[in-house]
């Protein structure tokens, strides 16, 4: 009897999602050449969701195509890194001063589960767990301006610069001073500090660029850099 068309989806939507987290968490190294039986027996799932799911990320840009030899991890170039960190300091001040005055008790609460979240440097999965609070913590204070285009716009931009910030707390391990800078924001937005709220953001995506940059151009790094 033929399965349901249903499940089809289902599958790709697995391979999709196991494949990102690997490629975020750099356990699929920026560079790496990779295959559809590999993935297939990395991911447990059939090639058929799983060539889907590698189109899939070749239209979000975290894979490529190599003609008769399998597929390519995209390359984290300092191209990449002054795109999307030059793309957040253009909106990101904004949408914190959007948000300022904007902050009730729960919103607050939600805002401070970022400086609870725990972090091991040695382990790339408790990088990205930190860095999706991360996001979470970011997109919530856009959300708070009220501008959900802005919100939905710096939410994708996070996503891109997932990677880079995994790839630059294996460098240097930043997120204490991630958590500080978040309080600080915190402060402002409470106290509805437009212009505190905007230089606070701004200080930490220049901190964060600046980290993610020096690890890229570390011989020692582990990332592939371009031009």
């Amino acid at each position: 009897m033929t399965a349901p068309l249903s499940l089809a989806p289902n599958l790709t939507e697995q391979a999709t999602a196991q494949l990102r987290r690997a490629i975020l968490a750099t356990r699929l190294a920026p560079g790496a050449t990779i295959s559809e039986s590999g993935v297939a027996d990395l991911t447990g799932l059939g090639k058929a969701p799983v060539r889907a799911a590698l189109a899939r990320l070749a239209d979000e840009g975290l894979v490529q195509p190599l003609p008769r030899r399998g597929w390519v991890v995209s390359p984290v170039t300092v191209r990449d890194i002054h795109e999307v960190f030059g793309l957040r300091a253009l909106i990101e001040p904004e949408a914190a001063r959007l948000a300022a005055g904007r902050v009730d008790a729960a919103a607050l609460e939600q805002l401070d589960a970022v400086c609870r979240c725990g972090y091991d440097p040695s382990d790339a999965e408790s990088a990205l767990a930190f860095l999706e609070a991360n996001t979470a913590f970011h997109v919530a204070v856009a959300e708070l301006g009220g501008n959900r285009r802005l919100a939905r716009t710096l939410a994708r931009l996070l996503d891109e610069a997932a990677r880079m910030l995994v790839l630059g707390l294996s460098a240097r391990d930043r997120t204490g001073e991630m958590q500080t800078e978040h309080g600080t924001l915190i402060a402002a937005l409470v106290a509805g500090d437009g212009d505190a709220a905007a230089h606070a953001a701004a200080a930490e995506i220049a901190a964060s660029r600046a980290m993610v940059t020096e690890a890229l151009l570390n011989p020692c790094s582990t990332a592939r850099v371009g031009a």
